[in-house]
């Protein structure tokens, strides 16, 4: 494609390892061989040279790196985008590049300062195709990327790097000629591969493994079937030598030291393309995103930051209006760089869940696709989260009902007082049904975060529970969070409120039983989430004093216990069902006598290892979701205990806004959890029948009359 090949290149005078940008520098400062590296140097210059023309860089002092001028700019033609390097150490390098480029007669443009690119280092025109294939990640910022498919007219298809061993898009892909690349897939995330993957059929990619990888095999330059690298395996050289390439193997471990072989050494200058085949370049996708809230002290901005470049994306804070009060709220305007419509959608979905709003939107409504299959949503439907929600229909916002994460959102316009009433509801997936119309993409939907508050003490003290760091406390005071836990208990019984309890079978294991049946009695508790086992159990246990046949006072097996479960599940069978064996006067205390007697509902989910099971536990799965659903309605408090699978369905199905405490041995339960990102939950690692007493003393301190002075 090209004739008359053209390199640039800077001899080694002054380099060597002064300090560490890259880890290929760690433990190399000034550990190198110059004459070595003189010796390296000199035998690819004179390898260069046999398959085209080399101009020299003058070398200077204060500038190590400067030998590496594949980073002084990326050419075509006689224009030239000139580098903007990410660290400081390497900026010294820009004057001597541009003075070059202005000298020898190209036009030269310049990105913002704050805008980082690598040259050719980072970007790299395919040999056969009119496209630029571009990194970023370390090096260099996507939104880099814009600027430069507009001065160079040029489509760019943006590669995520994501490992640091491979800091520029050279060191680990490199296109070869007719259309061939060769390349490491593990240095790019998985959408990079795809794009990778859906340009070049399988037969032009050639991926290398880690040795070869390591060996900087893709650092290499291409002149027409001549592959110059520093070192290649017998089964590279093979691999390439079928594709009709011949491998010159260039040593150059000196430079290896700074994370550089033969591609870092050199730039080419006659890059070209066929550009009536050009197609009209595409930008890179951006949005800008609106924030606002405790910024800081949340830790909501870094979250948001992290996100976006987890995702695959950049950013470019635009704004950041710091609140001047302690109560007062702080605002960040945020341009979110993607490099596809693809990642733009995955990544503006995890930051709306952050609580993000995107700016613009009241002038964009929500997407509406209809249901054509009983139970299927349309493809690209929007997935509810734990926050409350609004959708904008026709220029109004609409807040969702039923809010739950993990559901679609259906759009039904009902006719009310002669005049159309749109209304928005979580739906889950099974329930949607043909010609619903469903909430697709992201426009026109917001999630609403309640501010943490900082007004009054009565306020703090609340919000030390609710906003305690959303984390797992098992090196703080456990009786500090019970003495919380306990007045918001109190605080939400006194003015007719609910709390429900999820429990498991470690509860009556551990001796809770009693204790909870305490709160159930003393009307602390309105509703009971739980399985078969805990049921079992607390009867077992009710009747025969044991729990799994084991003996809750001594801590012992008794003769023949392990048959103790299976007899009250046929007992409560021969009554029909647990109340039944309540009112018939067989079982007389316990959690669920307290539950019988004084009308507090609860719902049994069974699971594929329940013996019995019990009449009362709802064996189909989905009417047990539903029937927790319905009950967790309304709910102000969820007291998680010891349970994961119910705990985590329960709080799948919890909005925010309602208190969750999650409460268990393992850390590693309350860590799943606590993950699912709702900023009201908070995790105790502790022994769940320890809890439970405390919480009861505790309560009890708190409705004891004060003692006369």
């Amino acid at each position: 494609m090209t004739t008359g090949n053209r390199f640039l290149m800077c001899p080694p005078d002054h380099y060597d390892v002064d300090y560490v940008i890259n880890p290929w520098m760690e433990g190399n400062i000034h550990k190198l061989s110059r004459e070595r590296a003189a010796e390296q140097w000199k035998t690819l210059h004179q390898v260069i040279r046999s398959g085209g023309s080399v101009d020299l860089l003058p070398p200077h002092e204060g500038v190590p790196d400067m030998v590496f001028t594949a980073n002084a700019g990326l050419v075509l033609g006689r224009t030239v985008v000139l580098s903007r390097f990410y660290h400081e150490e390497r900026q010294r390098e820009e004057p001597h590049f541009k003075k070059w480029f202005e000298e020898n007669g190209f036009t030269v443009h310049e990105l913002p300062a704050d805008v980082p690119f690598e040259g050719a280092g980072d970007a790299l025109f395919d040999r056969a195709q009119p496209l630029l294939w571009a990194g970023y990640g370390f090096r260099t910022e996507l939104d880099a990327h814009s600027y430069i498919a507009e001065w160079l007219s040029v489509e760019v298809v943006s590669l995520h790097l994501v490992d640091e061993r491979f800091y520029h898009l050279d060191t680990c892909f490199c296109p070869l000629e007719d259309g061939y690349v060769l390349y490491f897939p593990p240095a790019f995330d998985r959408y990079s591969n795809h794009l990778i993957e859906s340009r070049l059929p399988e037969e032009r990619r050639i991926a290398v493994d880690e040795v070869d990888a390591l060996a900087f095999a893709c650092n290499a330059v291409n002149i027409g079937r001549k592959v110059i690298m520093n070192r290649a395996s017998d089964s590279l050289k093979a691999r390439l030598g079928a594709k009709g390439f011949a491998v010159f193997e260039s040593p150059l471990s000196e430079f290896m030291k700074a994370g550089g072989a033969a591609k870092c050494l050199t730039l080419r200058l006659n890059e070209d393309i066929r550009r009536e085949q050009a197609p009209t370049p595409p930008a890179v996708e951006t949005r800008v995103i609106r924030l606002q809230g405790h910024l800081l002290d949340s830790g909501l901005i870094g979250s948001v930051l992290d996100a976006i470049i987890d995702g695959g994306g950049s950013f470019q804070v635009m704004q950041f209006q710091l609140g001047e009060q302690r109560q007062s709220l702080s605002i960040a305007e945020i341009k979110v760089i993607a490099q596809s419509g693809e990642v733009m959608e995955k990544l503006l979905s995890q930051l709306l869940r952050l609580g993000a709003q995107l700016q613009g939107e009241k002038e964009s409504e929500a997407q509406l696709a209809e249901v054509t299959k009983d139970g299927v949503a349309p493809d690209d439907f929007y997935v509810t989260t734990i926050f409350p929600t609004e959708v904008c229909i026709g220029s109004e916002w609409i807040r969702l009902d039923n809010q739950r994460m993990d559901a679609a959102v259906v759009v039904r316009a009902a006719e009310a007082s002669s005049a159309a009433q749109v209304t928005a509801t979580c739906c889950l997936l099974r329930d949607l049904r043909v010609g619903d119309k469903v909430v697709v993409g992201v426009e026109g939907i917001r999630n609403v975060r309640k501010a943490k508050s900082y007004d009054s003490p009565t306020q703090r003290a609340v919000q030390e529970f609710t906003f305690m760091g959303s984390g797992v406390s098992s090196e703080r005071r456990v009786e500090l969070l019970v003495e919380q836990i306990a007045w918001d208990l109190r605080q939400i019984r006194d003015r007719g409120g609910k709390a429900i309890v999820t429990a498991g079978p470690v509860v009556i294991h551990t001796g809770g039983g009693e204790h909870l049946s305490k709160l159930i009695r003393d009307g602390y508790v309105q509703a009971l989430l739980g399985g078969n086992a805990i049921a079992v159990h607390d009867i077992e246990q009710a009747l025969m004093g044991t729990s799994l046949g084991v003996d809750l006072q001594r801590g012992v097996p008794v003769p023949g216990g392990h048959r103790h479960h299976l007899k009250v599940i046929n007992l409560i069978r021969k009554h029909g069902s647990i109340a039944q064996a309540v009112d018939a006067g067989v079982v007389t205390k316990g959690i669920f006598y307290e539950c019988v007697k004084h009308e507090v509902p609860f719902s049994l989910a069974g699971s594929i290892r329940d013996d019995g099971p019990l009449p009362d536990t709802e064996m189909d799965l989905l009417k047990a979701q539903a029937a927790y659903a319905s009950l967790i309605q309304d709910a102000d408090m969820i007291l998680l205990l010891s349970s994961m699978l119910h705990s985590i369905g329960v709080a799948n199905m919890t909005p925010a806004g309602v208190k969750l405490v999650c409460v268990d041995i393992n850390p590693a339960v309350v860590t799943k959890l606590i993950d699912r990102g709702s900023l009201h939950s908070t995790g105790i690692v502790t022994d769940v029948g320890l809890f439970l007493s405390l919480l009861v003393q505790q309560l009890d301190r708190l409705t004891k009359p004060p003692k006369a002075a």
